[in-house]
């Protein structure tokens, strides 16, 4: 669609319509000193042809994975996605920006969020869903708050392998509220939660725990979930790569009350980093104080099936101060093509799938441990894996990238103890020709 600004006439004619003078009398009630007066420093008008063409320049800029070998998860995860999820994410039935706050005109969408709650309930191994937050951030943050409404707790810890960049995120939701949060360290030899610093805390109101961790290992949520239980406190898992669970055992079955994280995995494209989708489960009994709106099913009064929104517990609606979140909408549209994606692939794709991206990085891993780069976390990964380039070879990352090759993220950023530590991620997209060039380069 091309832009068509509006002439001179159909500004003054506009201007008349609402009694002003001019464009200044729009701004009258913002203060002068908060108004600009100077002009903007904008370069030269383009043609459009010129503006293509600058366009392409700013794009040639950055990595994309057409011309370079990314080997970079840490929360955003490169998988194919099927032709059949655009397709279909682009039918009238489902393709709308706003709620559904009309049911008998929303049908469609309606279904389609409570087929994607369902299959969420399945993966997860819980009771509920909601019908999706902004992003596995904010969705951990709303658990978070959500165990201090249930349990009344004063504190709450967090594993220092959430990824970090949510654990930010609940520290500022909590640091304004008094609440105290405690970061649980990992174990040097595993890359695990330590769980001897849970001992003798006490009025805990969840403990937080993410699996796959930061560093790709798979942690022990069953005796994690017990020790939680144990304090009286409610066991909250999170993740970045639910793919994962078509492999692994549900965070439900090993006695987490909520799971919650980010759903970009499931058919969203990585888009340079958004939008995403925050995936959100709980068991029934809390469902009353899960965040966010649920999409139930009903019948009409001629007895035909229909779909409402059945909880909606968010501030615009009855509840107001009452409201469990401020969570005002929903990633409905990274929600339906999740469900679309889940369904394509099935219960048998989603397992083979993950043992696929569970095979090519051990084929990895493998693969550099045999070259003789050390892999300081000896325990079960998935996707993702932690190296450390031997000494004396500190320009090796950059010498990668000079060829092309992204050879993970640097974890020194958020690990200072972690130097010369790298976090390689693998998935389907991944050749092995990709996989046999980055061992080669890493090895001379």
């Amino acid at each position: 669609m091309r832009y068509l600004p509006h002439t001179r006439d159909d500004i003054a004619a506009m201007l008349k319509v609402v009694g002003a003078k001019d464009l200044e009398d729009l701004f009258a009630v913002i203060p002068g000193d908060c108004r600009r007066r100077d002009d903007m420093e904008l370069p030269e008008p383009m043609t459009e042809w010129e503006l293509t063409e600058h366009l392409s320049a700013l794009s040639d800029m950055m990595g994309v994975r057409s011309r370079y070998k990314v080997f970079l998860g840490a929360g955003s995860y490169d998988h194919f996605i099927p032709a059949t999820v655009m397709h279909l994410l682009g039918r009238s039935e489902f393709l709308t920006s706003y709620t559904p706050y009309q049911p008998e005109i929303s049908q469609g969408t309606l279904q389609g969020i409570y087929e994607y709650q369902t299959l969420v309930c399945r993966l997860l191994g819980l009771e509920a869903a909601n019908a999706s937050l902004y992003d596995g951030a904010s969705a951990l943050a709303e658990a978070v708050l959500m165990a201090l409404r249930i349990t009344k707790g004063k504190k709450v810890a967090l594993s220092s392998l959430i990824h970090p960049m949510y654990r930010q995120v609940v520290r500022t939701y909590l640091e304004p509220t008094g609440y105290d949060i405690i970061e649980l360290p990992y174990e040097d030899k595993t890359g695990l939660t330590d769980p001897s610093h849970m001992e003798g805390l006490e009025d805990l109101a969840a403990v937080a725990i993410q699996s796959p961790n930061f560093f790709g290992c798979i942690e022990d949520l069953k005796a994690m979930g017990e020790k939680t239980h144990g304090k009286g406190a409610l066991f909250i898992v999170t993740f970045t790569e639910p793919l994962a669970f078509g492999l692994l055992r549900s965070p439900g079955s090993l006695g987490a009350d909520i799971a919650c994280g980010e759903g970009q995995s499931l058919g969203i494209p990585m888009s340079f980093g958004g939008p995403g989708l925050g995936m959100f489960a709980t068991r029934m009994q809390y469902v009353r104080n899960m965040p966010g709106r649920l999409v139930g099913k009903t019948v009409d009064q001629e007895g035909r099936r229909g779909f409402v929104l059945t909880l909606a517990t968010r501030e615009q609606h009855i509840r107001r101060e009452k409201a469990t979140s401020n969570i005002c909408t929903n990633s409905s549209l990274c929600a339906l093509a999740s469900a679309m994606y889940m369904a394509s692939l099935g219960g048998s794709g989603m397992r083979r799938l993950a043992q696929l991206n569970h095979d090519k990085a051990e084929y990895l891993k493998r693969s550099l441990k045999r070259e003789g780069t050390p892999v300081p976390f000896d325990r079960p990964t998935f996707n993702e894996f932690v190296i450390a380039y031997p000494k004396g070879r500190t320009r090796t990352y950059e010498s990668l990238l000079e060829k092309g090759i992204v050879a993970g993220l640097p974890l020194s950023r958020f690990y200072p103890e972690l130097k010369d530590h790298y976090l390689l991620c693998v998935t389907e997209a991944a050749s092995r020709e990709d996989m046999d060039s980055l061992v080669k380069e890493i090895k001379g």
